[in-house]
């Protein structure tokens, strides 16, 4: 990559107390632990309290990464936050967390690419910082997938979870930082994943509410088959772009959507379990916030060094699908 060297001076994450577990869905819908843990790899997901939106989420997520960055809220020129259940039409999600930060300085936009969101504002916040435009964004990953999720259909109730991860970027050491950039997308798939109602095409009514036309619809085996396909390939690219091999992998960060999905990419890129981030079965799929969260856990947990090679991929509704490379 072009211009200014950009990578991530800090991290942070946030997941709301409460857990959903497979035993509780048992309760709930005509389900089982072993049907969905063979299927899936999913042991229990994060629900967001009564009191909890997508900005207050998203906003913990900040501050822990801030913290990590060494910055303070005033020092950042842009907040980037990617969701698909912002707290409202408008105004932005990133606009509340703005606010709440005390972020005077920045400008704010919500980003809309589901599961891929994360991945769209690291490209669009390098791009910013590459240039000289901007000196530190804040790039957040944050949704509340149990408030769009129907809890009497079987298919997709087990899969969502809540949750927010944050970073912060600005210029680091030449030789460092993001190397490659993938992003992709597919509009013809658009209707296999969706929230069919509340928008310009189906404004909500008590009809559309009645036919569950808020809820988040997904066909779950075409999806299957989108993700495994570009997982692999998403992920063959950026690492060409950079120069790089599959053997330079230092550690895999996929979206966390189903182990199944996890494994058919490890295996096309040779790499073995041990280098990839996994937190599928302790959180389920968190869409835009999956990417960041695992992230912020590997830092934490001493798994990420000074050096190392990352690849970080991801695919989700749209259809939409990105990829990156970054050495640490």
């Amino acid at each position: 990559m072009n211009g200014i060297p950009v990578g991530i001076l800090g991290t942070g994450k946030y997941s709301p107390e409460r857990r959903l577990t497979n035993q509780d869905l048992e309760a709930m819908v005509d389900t089982n632990d072993e049907w969905i843990v063979s299927r899936t790899g999913i042991r229990e997901r994060r629900i967001a309290a009564p009191h909890e939106a997508t900005s207050d989420l998203a906003y913990e997520a900040s501050v822990k990464a801030l913290e990590a960055a060494g910055i303070t809220a005033d020092q950042l020129d842009l907040i980037i936050v990617a969701t698909i259940t912002p707290d409202m039409f408008f105004p932005s999600t990133a606009c509340l967390v703005q606010e709440r930060l005390g972020a005077k300085n920045a400008a704010a936009f919500d980003l809309s690419a589901a599961c891929s969101g994360f991945i769209y504002g690291l490209a669009n916040a390098s791009g910013f910082i590459a240039m000289g435009t901007y000196k530190y964004v804040l790039v957040v990953g944050a949704d509340t997938l149990s408030r769009i999720t129907d809890y009497t259909d079987r298919n997709t109730c087990v899969l969502f979870g809540d949750g927010a991860g944050a970073v912060v970027l600005g210029q680091v050491p030449e030789g460092r930082g993001f190397k490659s950039f993938k992003l992709g997308a597919d509009g013809a798939g658009g209707n296999l994943l969706c929230i069919r109602g509340g928008g310009s095409r189906m404004p909500a009514t008590a009809e559309s509410v009645e036919a569950k036309h808020h809820f988040l619809y997904m066909n779950g085996r075409d999806v299957f088959k989108f993700a495994v396909r570009v997982m692999g390939s998403a992920a063959e690219d950026v690492l060409e772009q950079a120069g790089l091999t599959k053997q330079d992998i230092d550690l895999l960060i996929p979206h966390q959507a189903n182990i199944r999905i996890i494994q058919a990419a490890l295996d096309r890129l040779e790499v073995p379990e041990e280098k990839c981030v996994i937190n599928v079965d302790r959180y389920g799929n968190m869409s835009a916030a999956s990417i960041p969260v695992a992230l912020a856990e590997a830092v934490e947990q001493g798994r990420v060094k000074e050096g190392d090679k990352l690849v970080l991929v991801g695919f989700g509704g749209g259809l939409t699908w990105g990829a990156s490379t970054i050495v640490w």
